[in-house]
C-alpha cells in the first residue's frame, strides 16, 4: 500500500482523537473508520477509565458508532485508521464486523495482535481475514505513547519517593 495524502490525513485525524484521549487522562490512542468511498463513518479515542468501560477502546468505539450509523454490524470494505496496534479484544471485534483493513502507527508489543504478539488478522482458523498496513506516521504515533508512558512512570516514581525532612 502506498501512502498517499488520504491516508496521512486520516491517521492524522486517529492522532488528533488519540491527544483528546491523552487531554482526559486516558491512554492516547484514537481510531477513525472511513468506507470505501473515502467517507468518515466514526473517529473515537479510548475512553475506558472516563467510561468507566473495559471495552472502550479507541476501535471499538469507532466500531458501535459506525454500525450504528449504517444499522448494521458488518462494516465491509471499511479501513480502520489507528495510531497503536489493536489487542486482541479489538481485533476480534475488527474481524467480526469484516473491516477489510487495518492502518496502524506503531506496533504495540506487549498486547498488539496484528502482527506483534498474535497474527488474529491472518489467522486461517477464522472466517474473515484483514488487510495490515502498519508504520503510517510511525513515529508521531510511538512519541506519543512513549511520551505518555514515560510520563506516568516518572508520576507514580514522584509520588513514592519519601518526604524530604526538615
Amino acid at each position: 500500500m502506498t501512502y498517499i495524502p488520504d491516508h496521512i490525513a486520516w491517521m492524522q485525524m486517529a492522532l488528533a482523537e488519540a491527544l483528546k484521549a491523552q487531554a482526559i487522562g486516558e491512554v492516547p490512542v484514537g481510531a477513525v473508520l472511513v468506507a470505501a468511498d473515502g467517507t468518515l463513518l466514526a473517529a473515537a479515542h479510548n475512553r475506558a477509565i472516563t467510561e468507566p468501560d473495559p471495552s472502550a477502546h479507541a476501535e471499538i468505539l469507532a466500531l458501535r458508532a459506525a454500525a450504528r450509523i449504517l444499522g448494521n454490524y458488518r462494516l465491509l470494505n471499511t479501513t480502520l485508521y489507528v495510531t497503536i496496534e489493536p489487542c486482541v479484544m479489538c481485533m476480534g471485534a475488527l474481524v467480526h464486523a469484516r473491516v477489510r483493513r487495518i492502518v496502524f502507527g506503531a506496533r504495540d508489543p506487549k498486547w498488539g495482535a496484528a502482527g506483534s504478539l498474535y497474527q488474529l488478522a491472518a489467522d486461517d482458523r477464522l472466517n474473515h481475514r484483514i488487510e495490515i498496513v502498519e508504520g503510517l506516521l510511525l513515529e508521531d504515533c510511538r512519541t506519543l505513547i512513549q511520551d505518555f508512558f514515560r510520563r506516568r512512570r516518572e508520576a507514580s516514581k514522584a509520588d513514592r519517593r519519601p518526604p524530604e525532612g526538615d
